[in-house]
């Protein structure tokens, strides 16, 4: 399955990007392999936080793309490849993963998740330094 290729869409003025790895409803290895891609191209690029939209599944139940993307991210965090994430669910204000993010990225305070826990999106870390103006 080949599917049309997208940048990702920045979030507000800075190095937030947004993955949509529902887009084209690919199999689970094709959304990880486009993870993948995007995980690197976003690292080449200095960014330092990445929100990826996966989806909680039709069910209702988990959803096999979130559960996989998820296990990827972790063994990317086991290998230092990714600083870490945030699942959508604890995406909030409160939690303390999420308040040491909006420290390093103030511009995640205005992305539309924030509050809601969405269980269908994950705000993932990257290992880059962030760009200085």
């Amino acid at each position: 399955m080949t599917m049309a290729r997208k940048k990702p869409t920045p979030v507000g003025d800075d190095a937030v990007y947004t993955v949509n790895l529902e887009e084209g409803l690919p199999l689970c290895h094709e959304a990880i392999n486009r993870l993948k891609h995007e995980l690197e191209a976003a690292g080449e690029r200095g960014v330092g936080v990445m929100k990826l939209i996966h989806g909680y599944g039709s069910s209702g139940t988990g959803g096999r793309l979130r559960i996989a993307v998820r296990r990827h991210l972790d063994g990317c965090r086991l290998n230092g490849f990714i600083a870490d994430y945030i699942e959508g669910e604890h995406f909030d204000i409160f939690d303390a993963r999420t308040q040491k993010a909006l420290q390093a990225y103030p511009e995640l305070a205005r992305d539309r998740d924030l509050q809601r826990h969405n269980n269908g999106i994950t705000v993932v870390l990257l290992n880059c330094v962030k760009k200085t103006r």
